[in-house]
């Protein structure tokens, strides 16, 4: 499972920090391949969730970025069948504070998928899912929080 760190406490500063995953070449996009009736209704919870801005969208394609497009572009596209397994790939949120943005991210609409944070290796990390079912974590990056 490939886990893609996009942004820190959701609160998205727009610029790059120092550690970041995604490489030099800030022009990658991100294609995120989701099952659901409606890629417009779940972008709204991942503009929030991020902090990114909804670009435009055509047919079954929301395309999100952030404001300075310091992230990588991710463009949300109506999957043709649900998600029977696992996600091949899902979304880190990283934050120094996990309990505050899991509650930010419960207020919007996401849900924890199990009652207490994973700790292993120095890292804390809690696996939610968004409106639709789709897993993501928020994690602490391996910082004390």
């Amino acid at each position: 499972m490939l886990a893609y760190s996009l942004a820190k406490a959701g609160a998205w500063q727009d610029e790059p920090w120092e550690g970041d995953v995604v490489g030099e070449d800030r022009q990658e996009d991100l294609r995120v391949p989701r099952p659901g009736a409606d890629p417009g209704a779940l972008a709204e919870f991942w503009e929030q969730a991020l902090g990114v801005k909804r670009l435009g969208a055509a047919g079954n394609y929301v395309l999100l970025a952030s404001p300075s497009g310091a992230l990588p572009k991710v463009l949300l596209q109506q999957g043709s069948e649900p998600n029977v397994a696992k996600n091949r790939m899902h979304l880190d949120i990283e934050t120094t504070d996990v309990d505050a943005e899991v509650e930010r991210l419960k207020g919007i609409g996401a849900r924890c998928l199990e009652e207490q944070a994973r700790t292993e290796h120095g890292r804390r990390w809690m696996i939610m899912v968004d409106p639709e079912g789709n897993e993501f974590c928020v994690c602490d990056g391996g910082s004390a929080g």
